[in-house]
């Protein structure tokens, strides 16, 4: 059914100039919501995997480096619509053995996450490795979270504050969805955060498959010269 309404959709968006323009924005609205409710699918099925056990790596290695800095790159209009600049660093050899389209989702994720959460301040990114680790953090200095709100982040379907409008259409599951990936390569995602003043989420990732990770090359805290 799925596939014949969004047929029909596509129909109707193609020829939305034609028509006045109640009904234009009607169709403009309509393929607007077949696209959130197919991720919203998306991400229902692949919760559902996990929850199932069947989720599967599919291993390459992949410059990290590179792979975060095409994805700020992707994000950079959406970022500065929302009125933030956006700061890369990186220290280290950036290859790993990873699943890049995981990975990829994460890095994405968080990114988003720290647009959307930003406040249209700056947002910087660090990738820095070591011989058996790499890490990404992602900081933004917006609203930030409390302690209390901290525990939940990863929750499927939490929000902090129901009543803040979404700028950047999305469906609750992201970070949910992010920190299962992470728990797949055998990696970790953090959260800090303070209220006023902003967040930092770090991804670390053993650069083999099957690695286990004893420390990051990132502290889970922003760096004193990353606080400012």
């Amino acid at each position: 059914p799925l596939t014949t309404i969004r047929m029909a959709s596509e129909v109707l968006y193609a020829q939305r100039k034609s028509f006045n323009s109640t009904s234009a924005r009607s169709a403009e609205l309509l393929s607007a919501e077949l696209d959130r409710f197919e991720s919203l699918l998306a991400d229902l099925l692949e919760i559902s995997r996990f929850d199932a056990g069947a989720a599967e790596l599919s291993l390459e290695v992949v410059d990290l480096g590179l792979l975060v800095g095409e994805e700020l790159e992707a994000l950079r209009p959406l970022a500065e619509r929302a009125g933030s600049s956006l700061s890369y660093l990186t220290e280290g050899n950036g290859m790993a053995e990873i699943d890049r389209r995981r990975i990829q989702r994460i890095v994405r994720n968080l990114i988003t996450n720290a647009i959307e959460h930003g406040e249209g301040k700056p947002i910087e990114v660090r990738l820095r490795s070591s011989a058996s680790a790499i890490a990404v953090a992602i900081r933004d200095h917006g609203v930030g979270f409390s302690m209390t709100e901290g525990a939940q982040l990863f929750n499927r379907f939490w929000r902090a504050d129901p009543s803040r409008g979404r700028r950047i259409g999305g469906t609750g599951l992201g970070l949910s969805i992010s920190l299962e990936d992470a728990r797949l390569h055998g990696g970790w995602l953090t959260a800090w955060g303070e209220r006023g003043n902003g967040a930092q989420f770090r991804l670390t990732l053993p650069r083999s498959a099957g690695g286990k990770l004893k420390s990051s090359p990132l502290p889970a805290a922003p760096e004193p010269e990353a606080q400012s």
